[in-house]
């Protein structure tokens, strides 16, 4: 199916860096309008100043943190308050923190949660229902490749990641008549700002463009997939908790990622 983003406006969380920046380039040279959200709020008016120099589209910035309680309802209310139909919906935002689990702050495992789940499923239920109004709409979800198995020493961003994953592949079903596309992307090791915020800035592994990931979610919506996983070293690495013993997966985990912690 040949997807028509000229004159649509997308909300795109997460868009001052890495995947969300890219989302939001790449769907104003389809001629989309957007709403540019994340914390950063002088590099969202800088990134929105240039897509509608360059592409003559409108691009309206928004700060704010999502893993703020109640972040996402005042997002969505502002978003009305503006007068602005949200056709496209990408939830990018997000983040992982890597260390023994006892050892994170509780604060940053509420803010985790708070982003990665709750705002995520907060925002799609709000700008959805419009969405099966009108018979028409985009919703992607960013998950990852954390998705398909546990995820020692980042127990948290893996459970999520599994949990926008589930979430969005039921909704996919649920809604697979309605005229809306929703679709789960899971990404392998991206080049971006996560690993710094993360920590896991010590994985030694070969990191993709965030222009490829961004490619694949489209290319996802046009073939109507419930989900896709980026690169094919990334789908055979998906499939070995169902040729493995979950239990030889998440030891071989363990191993990757302890790796990792004592170097940082």
């Amino acid at each position: 199916m040949q997807m028509n983003y000229s004159k649509k406006t997308a909300l795109v969380t997460g868009a001052s860096s890495g995947i969300g920046e890219v989302f939001a380039n790449e769907l104003a040279k389809k001629g989309c309008n957007l709403l540019l959200v994340a914390r950063s709020e002088d590099k969202l008016k800088q990134l929105a100043h240039n897509l509608q120099d360059t592409y003559l589209i409108n691009a309206i910035p928004l700060s704010v943190d999502l893993s703020s309680i109640t972040a996402a309802q005042k997002l969505g209310q502002e978003v009305e308050n503006l007068g602005i139909t949200i056709d496209i919906l990408i939830n990018n935002a997000g983040f992982g923190t890597m260390g023994v689990f006892n050892q994170i702050l509780s604060t940053r495992i509420h803010q985790e949660i708070q982003l990665n789940v709750l705002s995520l499923t907060e925002l799609t239920h709000h700008f959805i229902g419009s969405m099966i109004e009108r018979k028409e709409g985009i919703i992607i979800n960013v998950a990852s490749m954390t998705a398909f198995q546990p995820t020692p020493y980042m127990a948290v961003y893996g459970a999520t990641k599994a949990y926008v994953l589930s979430f969005t592949e039921a909704l996919w079903a649920e809604y697979r008549d309605s005229g809306i596309q929703i679709v789960a992307l899971c990404p392998g090791e991206t080049k971006s700002s996560f690993h710094a915020v993360s920590g896991t800035d010590s994985l030694k592994s070969k990191r993709m463009e965030p222009i490829d990931v961004v490619n694949a979610a489209f290319k996802a919506v046009e073939k109507g997939r419930s989900h896709t996983i980026v690169g094919r070293n990334n789908f055979i690495m998906a499939q070995l908790p169902r040729f493995l013993p979950r239990s030889t997966v998440v030891k071989f985990a363990k191993a990757v990622f302890q790796s990792a912690l004592t170097k940082k």
